[in-house]
């Protein structure tokens, strides 16, 4: 009963702090410290609370107890106690007289299905810690802002003192993971089911066919695994692992099947489902194929109706992705029987002209008709969106906000996915400044509460299940935080500082995004030094968008994922860290020369020419591996251009010192070299060259 009352009084205090806080400026990076997703309400303390090996807990649930709390703590636990050296979980049993270091009570079991509040409350004073919640999904948020909160200072670990009120700003926070065009084994789901918890996702979004491959497990039509699949596919018993796994983190699973596009490997494996006379393999190739099935045949609604009965009992969540995407209704416009159909069903348009959406629409309403006999609800994507939809069909923009606006603006609940495609190779900080409601949408406030939130898209032509932590991750956590905190909470740079220290924490989760870049470099080195090759690398990224596809290189399904392209991060810190080094040492000079420099110019300057140095150094030292590794060859007009470009930037910065101006003919030099070192080879481009353009264009 004291502790129920202190923590309600605790509530209170913090809840009149948090209107207070309102008016307030945004979070700063002393007010962050290193959690990500920054809390709605923190008030930070001057005292500590020292980790140490007598680290326990104690469980109190107001209702039913919830097993997911009890296995997140002893989680939680063990991960903390294995920072300090040791490993001996244990929890205090509420009989137990000694006071435990971390006390949890909740109200009652929390289901994702019903929308229950994630919200929680989390004190840490020098006596201990208390979180509390109504739901367990809360506790489940509360402990993955614990972890976080762990401090190292020289050798001692602590949690600093603080009163956090937190709550998500959207409902929906998902992560897509496609296992279609490259299957990703159940070992793959699970630890990136364990990141996501750990920056508060809570949706899987599992895209399970398309073109490439069927992945799920049928017993009523075996050949979509079978055949579709081609032997790599989820039983039904890892998808009900997965989902239970999913569920023991506050994490819900929601299945994709995509139709009636995207669906050779359907076709491939059932015939019967095809707009013409062709038959199909699964694809091995990539791109848009514009192959559907015929949504004019009753068996096609037949055999649909049979999966779905099925793969609606196998997934739990209420919600069920069809997809609908990319579907130019190529094949339906070139069959006379189709088009005829079009025109009975009166699916034309103003002119008489068949219309091909409507008929998609005709398809969706079919299909919805179908799931919510199975007490399902319907979302896909933005092209299922149309006249005559039901207005309880969920749309998830991916093609732009108006998208998204013109669902709400319908009734249709709304997910935005556009701006978080991750598989484009974009950096954190571009997709930070996506905002699924920003100030200025164009909504009343029940539109804007149609908005359910957001999902980060991993796409996975270029992506296998060996590297694809690396392009999910660390930005994905950048992500996270824009669908749970205030809209307020926007400063880059401390965003940075902080997804650096969450890279860690994830490394910890076993995620590979920093261990499988460095062992495909060592693999790469061939027994050579691969400290060049990893200087090389870390300048490296892959072109953007997917212009892989059209750089020389026919890719496939079967094209290996293990050349310098693949090993290069997704967004290169060395080039990022380099880019502030030279705005700052831009700022500090000013427009016009002066020798000597300022002083306080000095630390600026030596922060940019330390890289530029070790770049114009490395190419020598690569030449051994160009010249004997087949697979780097082609990666040796970027190391040629990087040292070339970090030398005249080595000049820049003498004449800078020297206080003389660089040469119109200088200027035109290193103008063309910077043109041409704008050639990507390799699929990969020089990351830093845009800082270099700043560097060489913008001193005086």
């Amino acid at each position: 009963m004291l502790f129920s009352l202190r923590c309600g009084l605790l509530l209170l205090v913090s809840l009149l702090l948090a209107v207070v806080g309102q008016a307030q400026q945004a979070p700063t990076s002393s007010s962050t410290h290193n959690l990500m997703p920054v809390p709605a309400q923190a008030i930070w303390g001057a005292a500590r609370l020292p980790l140490r090996a007598t680290f326990t807990y104690r469980i109190t649930a107001d209702t039913q107890p919830d097993s997911t709390v009890a296995a997140a703590a002893r989680r939680v636990q063990t991960h903390l106690l294995r920072q300090l050296g040791t490993a001996r979980p244990t929890a205090k049993t509420a009989a137990s007289k000694t006071a435990p270091t971390l006390s949890i009570r909740y109200g009652k079991p929390g289901r994702m299905i019903d929308g229950d509040e994630e919200r929680y409350a989390l004190r840490v004073t020098p006596m201990g810690i208390s979180l509390t919640a109504p739901t367990s999904l809360g506790a489940l948020r509360g402990l993955a802002t614990l972890e976080q909160l762990v401090t190292k200072e020289k050798n001692a670990l602590y949690f600093p003192e603080v009163d956090i009120q937190d709550q998500p700003r959207f409902g929906w926070r998902g992560l897509l993971i496609d296992a279609a065009r490259h299957f990703m084994p159940v070992s793959v789901i699970k630890r990136n089911l364990d990141a996501m918890a750990a920056v508060k996702l809570n949706v899987l979004h599992w895209h399970l066919s398309d073109d490439q491959g069927f992945r799920v497990e049928s017993q009523r039509l075996p050949r979509l695994a079978q055949v579709g699949g081609e032997g790599q596919f989820y039983t039904q018993a890892q998808v009900r692992e997965v989902q239970r796994y999913a569920a023991a983190r506050g994490i819900r699973v929601v299945p994709e099947f995509d139709m009636p596009g995207h669906a050779t490997a359907w076709l491939a494996a059932y015939p019967e489902l095809a707009s013409n006379d062709s038959t199909y393999g699964v694809a091995t190739r990539w791109g848009v194929l514009n192959i559907a099935m015929d949504p004019t045949r009753e068996t096609t609604y037949a055999l649909l109706d049979t999966l779905l009965g099925e793969m609606t009992q196998l997934f739990s969540d209420p919600y069920f992705h069809i997809g609908g995407d990319e579907n130019d209704g190529r094949q339906w416009l070139r069959n006379p029987r189709i088009v005829q159909f079009m025109k009975e069903q009166k699916l034309v348009k103003s002119n008489g002209q068949p219309d091909k959406h409507a008929l998609q629409t005709y398809f969706n309403r079919r299909i919805l008709t179908m799931l919510t006999k199975y007490n399902k609800k319907m979302i896909g994507w933005d092209e299922i969106l149309g006249p005559g939809l039901p207005e309880s069909a969920v749309i998830q923009s991916w093609r732009g906000k108006k998208g998204l606006y013109d669902a709400v603006k319908t009734n249709h609940p709304a997910i935005l996915s556009n701006g978080y495609y991750i598989d484009l190779n974009y950096s954190a900080a571009s997709h930070y400044a996506v905002d699924p409601l920003p100030a200025d949408a164009p909504l009343t406030e029940a539109q804007k509460k149609l908005v359910l939130g957001g999902e980060a898209t991993m796409w996975a032509e270029f992506a296998d299940s060996v590297i694809v932590d690396s392009r999910i991750w660390p930005r994905t956590a950048a992500i996270a935080e824009r669908f749970w905190s205030p809209a307020t909470v926007t400063d880059v740079p401390d965003m940075y500082r902080r997804l650096a220290i969450v890279s860690t924490q994830l490394e910890r989760l076993s995620i590979r995004h920093r261990r499988v870049p460095e062992q495909l470099l060592r693999e790469l080195a061939a027994g050579q030094n691969v400290a060049p090759l990893r200087t090389f690398a870390s300048v490296l990224e892959p072109v953007k968008e997917y212009k892989r596809h059209f750089q020389g290189m026919k890719y496939t399904t079967q094209t290996l994922l293990n050349r310098l392209v693949d090993a290069a991060p997704a967004e290169s810190d060395a080039a990022r860290e380099f880019g502030v080094a030279v705005d700052d040492l831009l700022a500090q000079v000013g427009a016009t020369l002066a020798s000597p420099l300022p002083a306080e110019a000095l630390p600026a300057l030596a922060a940019v020419r330390a890289p530029l140095i070790q770049w114009q150094a490395n190419d020598v030292k690569l030449q051994p591996l160009f010249n004997t590794s087949a697979s780097l060859r082609e990666y040796g007009p970027l190391s040629a251009r990087l040292s070339a470009l970090s030398a005249l930037a080595l000049e820049r910065l003498q004449l800078l010192e020297q206080g003389k101006a660089p040469t119109t003919a200088w200027k035109a030099s290193a103008q063309q070299q910077l043109e041409a070192a704008k050639a990507p080879a390799g699929q990969a481009e020089l990351a830093v060259l845009p800082a270099l353009q700043r560097l060489l264009n913008g001193l005086p």
